[in-house]
Formats: C-alpha cells, sequence, structure tokens
C-alpha cells in the first residue's frame, strides 16, 4: 500500500499560512504603546511600529505624572512615590484651605493634577493589569501582543507587564533602561548610551563614582544599538510630506536650505553665543542660497530666538516660522536641499540624516559626554558636516540615508522568528 502524502501547504502574500507556522497564537497583528505624554519619546515608539507595518493597529496607553507648581521640582522620583506623595499634598492642602477658609481668607488655586497644559486629555492610562488582562484573553483570537516602550517613566510598567505575561507579549524598550537589560524582550538604544563603558569616558570619571555611572551592563544579542533616535520618517512619509506640502514649496527658490535650532541641554550648553555664530555664518551662505526657512523647537531660549529675529528677520530670502499650526517640519524635510541642525537634539539630526541630504551641524564643538560620540559616528559616516559659514549651499553632497527604525525593525522580525512568532501587518 502506497503511504498516504499530505498535499504541500498553499502559498501566500506573507509567506507560510498561520496553521503551518506556529499557528494563529504565533502571529503578532496589533501594537500597544506606552508612552510619556512627550512627543520626542513616543515618536520614537511610532516610528518602530510604523516600520513594522503595525501603525492601522497600534494603541496608545500613557504614564502620566502630577504636573505644576512643585511637582516640576519633584521628576526624578519613580512614578508611583510621586503620585502618593502628591497624594498627601493635596489632602494637606484640603485641610489647609478648609482651615484658612473658615478664617475668612483665600488660599491660590493648587494646579490640576496633570497641569492643565499637559496636552493629555485624551488617552488611556498606562495600567498594567489592564493590559495584561488584555494580552490574555485576547490571545487565542488576535495572538501575541508587541509592547513598544519609551523613556524612563514607562521602564516599569512595559518590564512589569512582561514579568507576569511573557507567554502572551513581546516587549520592547526604547532607549536604556539604565540597568537589568533581561526585564524586556528587546532593548533598542543608541550606541552612544553605552560610551560611559568606553575607556576614554571611564577616564573623565572619578575612580570613586565609575561604578555608579551607568550602563552597568555591556550590550548582548538582544540588544540592538543604533546610530541615533528613531522617528516616523521614511521614503513614504516623505513622498507624502512633499505631495501636501507642494503648492507652499515647489515655487520657492532653490536650493532651499533649513535651519533647525534646539535649544542647550545638560551636555551641549549654549546661549547667545550660538545665535551669534550661527547668524554669522548664515548671512555669508546667503548668496548661494534660493531661500531659506527657520525653526525653533520648544527647548529654544528666547534670547536666541530674539537675536535670531533681530538679525535675520527682514532678509527678504529668509521665512522664519512663527510657531502657528500647521508646523512645517515634514514639509521642510521632504523639500529642502541642505540643513543646518543645532548640535543639541539627537532627534533633529536623525531625522534630518534620514533625507540622504546634506546635513551641516552648528555647536559640535561644546557638546560633551556621550555627545561627543554621537556626533564623531555621524561624521565618520559621512552623514554630517561642521557648518562654518564657508559653504556653498549650491554644491550637494549625498550618502546613504540613516534607517535606524527599519534596521531596528528587521531585528525584531529576526528575534520573533526565533521565538517561532512572526508579524502579520
Amino acid at each position: 500500500m502506497k503511504p498516504i502524502r499530505l498535499p504541500e501547504p498553499p502559498s501566500s502574500p506573507m509567506g507560510v499560512p498561520d496553521i503551518f507556522e506556529g499557528g494563529v497564537y504565533g502571529v503578532i497583528r496589533r501594537a500597544v504603546i506606552i508612552g510619556n505624554g512627550f512627543s520626542d519619546s513616543e515618536n520614537q515608539s511610532i516610528g518602530l511600529v510604523r516600520a513594522l507595518g503595525l501603525s492601522e493597529k497600534q494603541t496608545l496607553y500613557r504614564v502620566t505624572r502630577p504636573r505644576g507648581g512643585i511637582n516640576e521640582w519633584l521628576h526624578w522620583l519613580p512614578v508611583s512615590l510621586h503620585k502618593k506623595l502628591d497624594c498627601i499634598i493635596r489632602q494637606i492642602y484640603g485641610y489647609s484651605q478648609v482651615l484658612w477658609t473658615s478664617r475668612g481668607k483665600k488660599l491660590p488655586l493648587m494646579p490640576s493634577e496633570n497641569g492643565g497644559k499637559a496636552g493629555l486629555s485624551s488617552f488611556l492610562e498606562a495600567d498594567v493589569n489592564k493590559i495584561v488582562t488584555v494580552a490574555q484573553e485576547t490571545f487565542e483570537k488576535d495572538g501575541p501582543l508587541l509592547v513598544v516602550a519609551c523613556g524612563r517613566d514607562t521602564i516599569s510598567v512595559a518590564s512589569s507587564i512582561k514579568r507576569l505575561k511573557s507567554e502572551n507579549v513581546f516587549v520592547v524598550q526604547i532607549q536604556h533602561p539604565r540597568s537589568h537589560l533581561n526585564r524586556f524582550d528587546m532593548v533598542i538604544t543608541p550606541r552612544h548610551d553605552f560610551y560611559p563603558l568606553t575607556t576614554h569616558a571611564q577616564e573623565q570619571v572619578p575612580r570613586l563614582l565609575r561604578r555608579w555611572i551607568t550602563p552597568c551592563e555591556a550590550p548582548d544579542r538582544h540588544v540592538v544599538l543604533t546610530v541615533g533616535a528613531l522617528h516616523q520618517i521614511d521614503s513614504a512619509a516623505l513622498r507624502s510630506a512633499a505631495s501636501a506640502w507642494h503648492d507652499e514649496f515647489a515655487p520657492l527658490p532653490k536650493p532651499l536650505l533649513v535651519v533647525n535650532i534646539g535649544g542647550p541641554t545638560r551636555h551641549c550648553r549654549y546661549g547667545s553665543d550660538i545665535a551669534k555664530q550661527l547668524t554669522a555664518s548664515l548671512d555669508n551662505v546667503l548668496m548661494s542660497c534660493g531661500s531659506v526657512r527657520i525653526s525653533f523647537s520648544r527647548r529654544t531660549p528666547k534670547k536666541v530666538c530674539n537675536i535670531v529675529l533681530k538679525e535675520l528677520g527682514n532678509h527678504p530670502k529668509i521665512y522664519i516660522w512663527d510657531g502657528e499650526e500647521p508646523n512645517p517640519h515634514m514639509g521642510h524635510l521632504a523639500w529642502a536641499d541642505a540643513f543646518v541642525v543645532t548640535a543639541d537634539s539627537v532627534s533633529m539630526l536623525s531625522e534630518a540624516c534620514s533625507t540622504g541630504k546634506p546635513v551641516y551641524v552648528v555647536g559640535a564643538e561644546r557638546c560633551t559626554w556621550k555627545f561627543v560620540e554621537f556626533h564623531k559616528v555621524l561624521r565618520e559616516r559621512g552623514l554630517v558636516r561642521p557648518f562654518t559659514g564657508l559653504e556653498d549651499i549650491s554644491e550637494s553632497w549625498s550618502y546613504p540615508p540613516l534607517n535606524d527604525a527599519a534596521e531596528a525593525a528587521n531585528r525584531v522580525h529576526e528575534t520573533l522568528a526565533e521565538r517561532g512568532w512572526r508579524l502579520r501587518p
């Protein structure tokens, strides 16, 4: 008797059908993003989910802190302790208000719990138990849950989800969690976050303090090291932005130089000096520019804005965005022929370098610690050049665009495959 031969599984656009590859339980169809209410952090998580093809199937949860008043000085505390302390302060304040009112006096109003202007009016609170319940109850129907978190305040939530339901979730933490990397299925962080472990960095730290400098663990196989920050900028996003902003940018004289100005940070300190350096250098290159568009960030000091406005605000070639909506940032990325970016912002530089267009950096010499390593890598890869004011903006140069999100997404696919899981966008 001839042996019975089963038919070969039918092919499908996504490869092997669910029933032949880990079953329905091994296919990830949706993502949960754990955010902290700050666009720079949430943009990284959204960018990874976009690169994985799950943008239409994502849910955003947020870890929120009390804001306003004294709370702005308590952000160094763990979130749970901060909330408990805020509750105690409010109880004391409420009692004091009753006492003062009985004496015919009024205390000033205490800021609302989330600060009023935090921009967190519509979101789901990041409740570990609720997310774990969703992962467990929907596992048989929808498969595992991809959890992507970014930012210090999201670490405890993401790691707790992993600890409670590791068989139902795949947890990715973006940015270095400082310790215990094994709390997550994958950690995605810039290479310069491990700068403290290098010999050069150790020489900058007093011997007694070296053991307290993080990170304490060298990266292992489940740690993905990127050059810069993840974001949502890819070729499809740039094509879409080019179409959406066509009417405003197409008529501008070429070449178009876009200038993005951030603000000083702990490792990139500057003030009015950077504004004077920048305006002088821009004045020198105007002859080779068709037009210039300048944008400030939320962190840009007012004195820097005022100097730029005073020196360049009336020049016919220059337009300075006033901060009113709509934000032209995507249009700038799509239509610019070259960029000038201040050295303080890893995010702005990462986005500009994803275009493959010339990127000039202002103020890198003022940076210290791990930012030195970041700028060194950008220069060595030919992604940026210092802005000196001697450039001819009409002379273009290029490089392979920085594509950290896509490379990180490939590593997610590989790691899932090792577990017998896969993504189904």
